[in-house]
């Protein structure tokens, strides 16, 4: 007994003198996607030294003379996996699948027009893809239903204007995005595979005449799209304010939270009421948000300033605004532990990109991993002790 208690007062003390922060210290892996050099890189975090850098970097693509735009990243629930968009195709872009680690290419299928941001059901276990059609006709778009197993594509679900911000509940039965150029909040049916209510979020709107059941008909940004600001399509002007960009649900309560890219808000709509139950004047032009997993933090990019926001849910209140390594700000993406949020940043011109590390307890920028060029799709993988 006595051996046994000296045994635990070294291994006690020597805990002691590590420290905490040692002790939990995590490596962190990710995947990030630099649009304009047809990039994939595995991105890895020290949580001890708090430095990151490249492990990895996977080129995507099939033309290495054209730039095909590697966009939206996702993980299969399994962690065995990892997808990305190919925005720019000819006419219609892709979805390609890899393994995780190895990185290898397993297959891919056609989508639709610039397909962007995606998720995965914990439902149906389907991935949920919105083809952005940035370079198309102001019409309704879609969203592509993919078995990410057989890389079949199921169907195609008619949506609004330019859809982005693919994000699904935590119970994978409702999928919310944006339609940046009427204004909406859509939420899908997953298992339906159908609309079931639209929200138009601009502050004079009659929101009951625009909530709509399933199987009724249907009636990036620093771009200027006001070359289609008073176009018409079926008679409907658009005229957009809030321009949201991003949609990403609570993960406990019925809310969902929209970054308006541009009238420089976060929205919180009450899914319950279907309506928005709080406006909040932001930094200038929100693009991507996401929730901690602890439904306390909301972590979002200032696509027009280069600066990253953490608010406080409970109190509505910015609790830091950190500025980026460089202009324009971009995706997030939060560790499981809610430790840290990675932000990728695009950078201008022929500069490269970058993924921002901050810690979510400071709230401090701890370090910089440089990548290709405009960083923009960016997902968390995995954790290791």
């Amino acid at each position: 007994m006595h051996f046994k208690r000296v045994l635990q007062a070294i291994l006690i003390g020597g805990l002691l003198s590590w420290g905490a922060s040692d002790l939990f210290a995590q490596d962190y892996y990710l995947y990030v996607a630099a649009e304009s050099d047809d990039q994939v890189h595995l991105v890895h975090f020290d949580g001890n030294s708090q430095q990151g850098s490249i492990a990895e970097t996977i080129d995507v693509g099939t033309w290495p003379q054209e730039n095909e735009g590697p966009h939206g990243l996702n993980i299969s629930p399994d962690g065995k996996y990892w997808f990305v968009s190919i925005a720019h195709g000819m006419p219609y872009g892709s979805l390609w699948k890899y393994t995780t680690g190895t990185n290898e290419y397993v297959d891919e299928v056609e989508l639709g027009l610039f397909p962007a941001t995606m998720d995965i059901s914990s439902s149906t276990g389907l991935l949920y893809i919105v083809n952005f059609n940035l370079h198309g006709d102001m019409e309704p778009s879609t969203v592509s239903v993919v078995e990410p197993e057989t890389m079949m594509r199921l169907d195609d679900i008619e949506t609004g204007i330019m859809p982005h911000g693919s994000r699904i509940t935590d119970d994978g039965t409702r999928q919310y995005h944006v339609s940046m150029m009427t204004d909406e909040l859509i939420e899908i049916d997953t298992k339906m595979l159908e609309v079931s209510r639209r929200l138009k979020l601009g502050k004079d709107a009659n929101n009951s005449a625009h909530s709509m059941h399933a199987g009724s008909e249907m009636n990036h940004s620093n771009m200027d799209h006001s070359e289609h600001s008073d176009m018409d399509h079926d008679s409907m002007e658009h005229n957009p304010v809030e321009k949201p960009t991003w949609a990403d649900p609570h993960p406990t309560k019925p809310l969902v939270y929209i970054a308006g890219n541009g009238s420089d808000e976060i929205l919180e709509v009450d899914t319950g009421k279907w309506e928005v139950t709080n406006r909040w004047n932001s930094g200038k032009a929100p693009y991507n948000l996401e929730v901690t997993h602890n439904g306390k933090l909301l972590v979002v990019t200032y696509k027009g300033e280069g600066a990253t926001g953490v608010w406080d849910l409970e109190s509505g209140q910015e609790l830091a605004k950190i500025p980026n390594s460089r202009k324009v700000s971009h995706g997030v993406t939060i560790s499981p532990d809610d430790k840290f949020a990675f932000i990728s940043v695009e950078g201008i011109g022929g500069e490269p990109g970058s993924v921002d590390i901050i810690n979510l307890e400071t709230l401090q920028r701890v370090d910089v991993v440089e990548t290709g060029k405009q960083a923009g799709g960016i997902i968390f993988w995995k954790m290791d002790r």
